[in-house]
C-alpha cells in the first residue's frame, strides 16, 4: 500500500510542479521574500554530489579540482556516499590526504536507503551550508579549465536565487569498456580528459536542471532542497531518478538564470553502474540513452 500511494504522490507532484498547482501551497519559505546578500570579492562555493558506484566517475570529478584550481574560490567539495560501497570509499581516502589550497574536502556517510534519493542529502548540505553559493551536481561532472574561475566572476555581486551554466560539454557516449572509464576503475590517481575529448550537446541550456543547479547560499539555507515535499525526504529502497529537479524550480519561482561559464563537463556513458548488470531495468536504460545521444 506504501509503494501505491508514493507512486500516486509521485505522479501527483509532477503534474503539480509542472504548473497545473501554485508553489506557494507547498512552501515553508517564499524565495522571493529571502534577504538575499550581494556578496563580491573572493566567493565560497560549495559543491554538492552524491556517488553510489561511481567511484570511476568521482576520480575524475575530484581531479579536476586539483587540475584545474581557482584562486577566486574557496571551495567546499561534499561527497555523500555510503558506507561498504568500497569503490568510492577508496577514491575519498586517496583525495582526503591531497592538500589543494583554496579547497575542503568533506565526506558525508548517509545509509544507502537516504542516499539513493538525492533530494534528501542536497535537503541536509542547503540548509547546513555556510558558503554563498551552492552547486547541486552529479559525480560525472568535471570543472574544466576556467569553469570555476568564470563563475567566480559571474557571481560578483549576484542575487539571483538560482543559477546555472549556459552550455554544456560532454563526451560521446561511452561504452563500459571504453579507456576513459577503464583508466578511472584502475585505482584512485589524479586523471584529467583533455578539453578536445568534450564537445557542445543538447544545445543551449534552458534551465537549471540535474547536475547544473547553484542556488544562492541565502536561499539555499531558508528553503533546503524541496524541503516542504514529504515524498521527496522519504528514504528509498532503490536509486531513484530525479525528479526532485523541476519540484525544485517550483518551489524556487524560476527556471534559474543562465550565466556564461565554459567548461562544465560532463562523462557521458551508457550503462548505469547503479543498476544490476544486465538486468531489464539496465538494458531499457542503456538503450534509451543510446537513442536519446542520436536523436539529440
Amino acid at each position: 500500500m506504501s509503494a501505491l500511494i508514493d507512486g500516486f504522490l509521485g505522479i501527483f507532484y509532477r503534474v503539480a510542479a509542472s504548473g497545473a498547482l501554485p508553489a506557494a501551497w507547498f512552501r515553508r519559505a517564499n524565495p522571493a521574500t529571502v534577504e538575499k546578500s550581494k556578496r563580491t570579492g573572493k566567493l565560497s562555493l560549495e559543491i554538492v554530489c552524491h556517488c553510489w558506484r561511481y567511484g570511476h566517475y568521482l576520480t575524475y570529478q575530484l581531479s579536476s579540482l586539483v587540475n584545474h584550481r581557482t584562486d577566486k574560490l574557496d571551495i567546499t567539495m561534499t561527497v555523500y556516499h555510503a558506507a561498504g560501497d568500497e569503490a568510492v570509499t577508496r577514491v575519498l581516502d586517496f583525495f582526503q590526504d591531497i592538500d589543494v589550497p583554496g579547497v575542503t574536502w568533506n565526506w558525508q556517510v548517509l545509509p544507502k536507503e537516504r542516499l539513493f534519493r538525492r533530494s534528501i542529502g542536497r535537503n541536509i548540505a542547503a540548509k547546513s551550508t555556510t558558503a554563498d553559493w551552492i552547486w547541486f551536481t552529479d559525480c560525472d561532472i568535471i570543472f574544466h579549465e576556467n569553469c570555476l574561475d568564470t563563475l567566480a566572476d559571474e557571481l560578483q555581486g549576484r542575487d539571483d536565487p538560482l543559477v546555472f551554466p549556459r552550455f554544456g560539454l560532454g563526451t560521446t557516449l561511452l561504452e563500459e569498456d571504453d579507456e576513459i572509464l577503464t583508466k578511472g576503475r584502475e585505482g584512485p590517481a589524479i586523471l584529467e580528459i583533455p578539453l578536445r575529448d568534450f564537445v557542445p550537446y543538447l544545445g543551449e541550456r534552458s534551465k537549471a536542471k540535474g547536475p547544473y543547479q547553484i542556488t544562492h547560499g541565502d536561499v539555499a539555507r531558508a528553503c533546503g532542497y524541496c524541503d516542504s515535499i514529504g515524498l521527496y525526504q522519504k528514504p528509498s529502497e532503490r536509486w531513484r531518478k530525479t525528479y526532485e529537479d523541476r519540484a525544485y524550480r517550483w518551489l524556487m519561482g524560476t527556471h534559474g538564470t543562465a550565466l556564461d561559464v565554459p567548461g562544465a563537463c560532463q562523462i557521458r556513458h551508457v550503462v548505469k553502474g547503479r543498476y544490476k548488470k544486465d538486468s531489464f531495468v539496465s538494458t531499457i536504460r542503456a538503450n534509451i540513452r543510446k537513442t536519446q545521444s542520436r536523436l539529440g
